[in-house]
């Protein structure tokens, strides 16, 4: 899958578990720029990810993943 189409799906599925609009998702997305994602959210994120996505997250890789960059990241090598 191709960087941009990742980039794009990422976006759409942080958007839709945070309960934001799509441009309020940006490359620099964090826990603490968004105001909504907490502990409970970031279960609720990963969770749809690995759905969207068809991969499995390790502990370790969820304890990482938490900015945008680090999920597009993580999700690169786990889709090669």
């Amino acid at each position: 899958m191709e960087n941009k189409k990742i980039s794009e799906k990422i976006k759409t599925v942080m958007a839709s578990v945070f309960d934001v609009d799509l441009p309020e998702i940006d490359d620099n997305c964090s826990a603490d720029t968004l105001e909504k994602w907490d502990s409970l959210k970031h279960i609720n994120l990963i969770t749809a990810l690995e759905e969207e996505f068809g991969v499995s997250f390790s502990n370790e890789d969820i304890s990482n993943m938490v900015n945008y960059k680090l999920i597009h990241l993580t999700l690169q090598e786990k889709l090669k």
